[in-house]
């Protein structure tokens, strides 16, 4: 089992100083991805379609967890992925694993000739793959939060992997998997590296979320160059169901 350290990179000092994965969605939100964004207050969400991450502020007070509530609906069950605090009264924790951020620390990036762009047309076929293999949240426009490749076998979707979050200067690989035919091929891993290339090219920095419980994942991530940033935490809380009439959400201009 892969060691996971209760410091992030750096030791002490460094995890108090602050930093733009301590708030990836924030980040992402009001900087490359600020085009998808929907506000209402401090609080952002991408649409509901695109992606089940929000922002919350680094220290959200009650008026951000009234327009939260307000931006979801009455009696929402809201994603709060990254979120390391408690939920107000009136609100209800419904799903809580730990999580860990890896960042690039070494990886031999490199292009896959095999690997193919994926694209809208393709999403039926990735919405599929997904459903089998349960990576985490992939939505019917996902894709378009940056760069997909795809393996095929027989003309078959068979692995994939793509571009999520994107704060200033990085940007976060995701939605890894391979149909379970075809793992032990080493297809993750190359899927990995290559879309980790694109972003290099880019002159940004890769980095990822899984579970703290995915010791399979963790151990691939180690061994291919990423190193543990951070803990963090994946949740989900329901809004209160009543809720003061507010004006209509606006997308960020």
């Amino acid at each position: 089992m892969s060691h996971i350290p209760g410091q992030g990179v750096g030791g002490p000092a460094a995890a108090d100083a602050p930093h733009v994965l301590d708030n990836p969605a924030l980040a992402s939100l009001t900087g490359p991805h600020a085009h998808f964004a929907e506000r209402r207050g401090r609080v952002l969400r991408y649409p509901v379609d695109v992606s089940p991450w929000l922002a919350l502020p680094d220290e959200p007070d009650a008026r951000d967890w009234a327009d939260l509530a307000a931006l979801a609906g009455p009696g929402a069950e809201i994603p709060l992925p990254g979120f390391r605090g408690e939920v107000p009264d009136g609100w209800e924790t419904t799903f809580r694993i730990e999580g860990v951020q890896f960042v690039d620390d070494g990886l031999a990036a490199a292009p896959d000739a095999e690997a193919v762009r994926l694209g809208p047309a393709d999403v039926p076929e990735m919405l599929d793959l997904v459903a089998r293999t349960r990576p985490g949240p992939f939505l019917p426009r996902t894709v378009e939060l940056g760069t997909y490749l795809g393996i095929r076998r027989g003309g078959a979707l068979v692995a994939m992997a793509g571009e999520r979050l994107h704060p200033p200067g990085w940007t976060e690989i995701s939605a890894v998997c391979t149909d379970p035919d075809f793992r032990g091929e080493g297809l993750a891993t190359r899927l990995i590296l290559a879309v980790a290339d694109g972003i290099r090219e880019r002159g940004e920095t890769p980095f990822l979320h899984t579970s703290a419980q995915n010791t399979r994942a963790i151990r691939l991530y180690e061994s291919l160059g990423f190193r543990l940033r951070r803990r963090t935490a994946f949740l989900a809380a329901r809004a209160p169901q009543r809720l003061s009439e507010e004006p209509a959400v606006v997308p960020v201009a």
